[in-house]
């Protein structure tokens, strides 16, 4: 167990970063970014940062010297830069990463676990794609088995033309089948260095031009009647994984049951609901389970929840939510306003 003053290193500069050094420091803990990339909001809340690059082995080796344990706030972290960390201090295991890292490999891992997603195929020429967009149908998604996120390295193909007038990236990719769904939800659970695992509500997550746009509790009986069977499958994966820490996975409601779409090794957009909803935020509840201590409650305290993000120039008027009652505004500090950027999120509570 990490004790009172330990330092608590985060992979990452993000707002999930800020949020978790956040949590930490109620907790009594020092955190240290490790950020080469782009607008470093987590640093506003750090004890120091480090912006050098994911690459570079004397920097993390002092970085790693500094830590007593270390996380990560994002998928896209250098699976070799997670595994330059001391192996027993860092938390989830950098397995985690890897196989959520490529879809395709994430999905065959699922699949091997009982799990069901989306039929599809991997692409690695035009000559894939049209193959399978032949044998899996149309409409469907052909998206970058690396990398992309909030709909980006994503394409909605509608049909065999479509597919034949695309010019392809020079990177793997998979194409999926299109899913008929009711609705959108995630699981997030955590699991602490002793294996006990806790679950959130899941919430209903709807998204505007591929980016989750509200999540909300209660998510309505059609998610309710597939949440065991989806934090079952969750559970699996943890367990199989050694996870420790906030790992979430994200799911259709179909007529037959939940089809896997995606995990996140880490705490997530549809959790930020937790952090005045739940008796233990997300946040909390990873630094709790990184340090060793014991996991919180993760119950809802109201009757309903909202979780709406802020999207890019909407940050300039958001500070009208709070007239709300019951309502809680987190403007992540980001200097920069560009469409599609995730500002900030308001959640609001009815109790």
């Amino acid at each position: 167990m990490l004790g009172r003053g330990g330092t608590i290193g985060i992979l990452g500069g993000g707002q999930l970063g800020r949020m978790m050094a956040m949590s930490a420091a109620q907790l009594g803990y020092r955190t240290i970014a490790y950020a080469p990339e782009g607008d470093t909001v987590c640093e506003q809340v750090c004890d120091d940062v480090f912006t050098n690059k994911w690459d570079d082995t004397a920097a993390l080796a002092a970085f790693a010297a500094q830590c007593d344990v270390v996380t990560w706030e994002f998928e896209n972290v250098p699976v070799a830069t997670a595994l330059a960390m001391p192996a027993d201090s860092i938390f989830p295991h950098p397995r985690a990463l890897e196989t959520a890292q490529d879809r395709l490999a994430e999905k065959r891992f699922v699949e091997g676990l009982g799990g069901r997603s989306a039929a599809y195929a991997r692409v690695d020429s035009q000559g894939d794609l049209e193959a399978a967009v032949d044998r899996l149908g149309a409409p469907g998604i052909l998206k970058t088995r690396r990398d992309g996120y909030d709909g980006k390295g994503q394409w909605r193909i509608g049909s065999v033309r479509e597919a034949q007038g695309l010019n392809l990236p020079n990177v793997p990719l998979v194409y999926e089948g299109f899913v008929e769904f009711d609705a959108e939800f995630s699981v997030i659970l955590v699991r602490g260095q002793d294996g006990e695992t806790r679950f959130w509500d899941s919430t209903r997550n709807t998204h505007e031009d591929g980016i989750l746009d509200t999540s909300t509790l209660p998510a309505g009986k059609v998610i309710e009647a597939q949440v065991a069977e989806a934090r079952e499958l969750a559970r699996q994966v943890a367990d199989a994984l050694k996870y420790v820490g906030v790992l979430t996975l994200e799911f259709f409601a179909t007529r037959e049951g939940p089809v896997f779409n995606e995990m996140a090794p880490r705490v997530h957009n549809s959790g930020h609901w937790s952090i005045e909803g739940a008796v233990t935020s997300q946040f909390e509840n990873h630094i709790r389970a990184v340090a060793g201590l014991p996991l919180g409650d993760t119950g809802c305290v109201a009757r309903s929840v909202t979780m709406t993000n802020i999207i890019g120039g909407a940050i300039k008027g958001a500070q009208a939510h709070l007239q709300a009652s019951d309502t809680h505004l987190h403007d992540y500090g980001k200097a920069e306003v560009r469409e599609g950027r995730k500002m900030g999120h308001v959640t609001r509570l009815v109790r």
